[in-house]
């Protein structure tokens, strides 16, 4: 009796019809949810609205500006056509340097370093390479001399033969007071040779005399230099030692 199951599908059936309205009450949240999704869409439009309007009058400002257009006087002056503000420096400097500008003293500095380690750098694998580029670098009267001397040498022969590599380190890039195309380069050269199975090591300290001549640039040549002579002799003394101590305490360059 007490524990007696009650039917429910029965009992709910036994109460009385309530009116549509009462029996529907909740009505109002599924209306609020739609409402507040209403909201939403609305205000991401609103939103997205001016970012298109800003995307709009960027390239439409884009598309009616003039294009630039860069005169050069007889003086070398640049000046751009419309526009009344002057031009960078950056800008002036790559219009007025043509072929026929004088290469800068960072330049030909650059030249006598990238000829030096070509040159003195070199190893049995790429000799070959590195004296074709340094070579090229020479003037054609110096390229017969360097030429005639190596293949009298057979000095690429014995490169491979021995396994000799060499490794250059640059000290001083001195100009020449006298003759701003003539560099001396005081540096070290590390040779090793290999033979019967042994590594026979030896340590110079040269001094190397380089005298550059100006031509027009090119898209070969850009810095329009060349190597006009090519010397060098080795240093004993306390010059020498002093160069070695700098090597010793600085790395290579």
């Amino acid at each position: 009796m007490w524990f007696k199951k009650v039917d429910k599908r029965k009992t709910e059936a036994d109460k009385p019809e309530l009116p549509g309205k009462v029996r529907y009450t909740k009505y109002y949240e599924h209306d609020g949810a739609l409402r507040s999704y209403a909201n939403r869409a609305m205000v991401l439009a609103f939103l997205c609205v001016p970012t298109a309007l800003l995307a709009v009058a960027l390239a439409a400002y884009v598309r009616i500006q003039p294009p630039t257009v860069i005169r050069v006087d007889p003086n070398g002056e640049a000046s751009l056509l419309g526009r009344s503000e002057k031009p960078s420096p950056e800008l002036a400097i790559s219009v007025t340097q043509g072929s026929d500008a004088a290469p800068t003293d960072f330049e030909k500095r650059a030249f006598v370093r990238l000829f030096l380690e070509r040159w003195l750098d070199f190893s049995p694998v790429n000799v070959a390479n590195n004296w074709a580029e340094s070579l090229n670098m020479m003037t054609t009267d110096q390229q017969r001399l360097m030429l005639n001397a190596l293949k009298s040498d057979n000095t690429v022969g014995k490169i491979q033969q021995d396994q000799t590599s060499s490794l250059f380190h640059l000290r001083v890039i001195e100009p020449s007071k006298e003759d701003p195309l003539t560099f001396t380069v005081y540096g070290v050269k590390e040779v090793h040779r290999v033979r019967e199975h042994n590594d026979e090591a030896t340590r110079t300290v040269g001094e190397f005399h380089i005298r550059l001549v100006s031509e027009r640039r090119s898209e070969q040549n850009p810095s329009g230099l060349l190597v006009a002579e090519y010397w060098e002799r080795e240093i004993e003394g306390s010059k020498r030692d002093a160069i070695l101590h700098d090597t010793a305490l600085q790395p290579p360059q």
